[in-house]
């Protein structure tokens, strides 16, 4: 889509543009600059900007596949089971003892 600058007004991204990079409204948006070239990207609160790095973090990718890889081969289990292990985990953290065993049970 090409729109022309005109003297007197502010660039406006067009509606079908925002949609299709999928914009919301009240959403921020940060605008870098390179030369000619206008970038809009959306502003990252800090917590997401942690999460992109540690999304870059090898170590952290290698997790992530291979839970996935664990989610493929059905090594899951149903939420309350781990609800049931994380409230055993945080009630001995509470008390001063040990931490509960986390092992899974074998499929």
């Amino acid at each position: 889509m090409t729109v022309t600058v005109k003297t007197k007004t502010e660039l406006t991204v067009p509606r079908s543009i925002r949609l299709k990079a999928g914009y919301q409204p009240g959403d921020r948006v940060e605008f870098k600059v390179s030369g000619r070239t206008i970038t809009i990207v959306p502003k990252l609160t800090p917590d997401e900007i942690e999460d992109e790095r540690e999304i870059r973090d090898p170590k952290i990718r290698a997790m992530i596949r291979q839970g996935y890889q664990d989610f493929l081969a059905g090594k899951t289990r149903p939420a309350e089971m781990l609800q049931e292990e994380l409230v055993k985990i945080a009630e001995a953290q509470a008390a001063g003892g040990r931490s509960v065993s986390r092992r899974r049970p074998k499929a």
